[in-house]
């Protein structure tokens, strides 16, 4: 992969890393800053409701960042794009449908075929 591909990667996954480490933060200082008092349980419920709804999404993007930042560490050491199982380059479209991806669209099937074999 050339190096204003590799750039192009490196650029996106930043931009990424940076807005979710953002939102992150404006979900702890909101969490951190409210002082509700409901007297009524049902408007506590759901208070507490979306907060976990918040707190679960927040936990999926947090391994997201994980992921980004492995992913821009791949960048770094001329690992990326290159798949883990099979060493095959992965396509240019998947890695633009998910960069932060280390196996090529054969392998990932093979994998969830196995996956979906044990399910069964």
């Amino acid at each position: 992969m050339d190096q204003k591909t590799l750039n192009y990667f490196k650029e996106n996954l930043a931009k990424r890393l940076e807005e979710l480490l953002a939102e992150a933060e404006r979900t702890v200082t909101g969490m951190t800053g409210m002082k509700e008092s409901f007297p009524d349980p049902t408007d506590r419920a759901t208070l507490e409701s979306d907060r976990n709804f918040t707190l679960r999404i927040r936990d999926r993007e947090r391994k997201l960042i994980s992921k980004i930042r492995e992913a821009i560490a791949r960048i770094e050491d001329g690992s990326f794009g290159i798949c883990e199982e099979c060493g095959d380059d992965i396509s240019i479209e998947r890695l633009n449908a998910r960069p932060v991806t280390t196996l090529c669209i054969e392998c990932k099937r093979r994998q969830e075929s196995v996956e979906r074999a044990r399910e069964g």
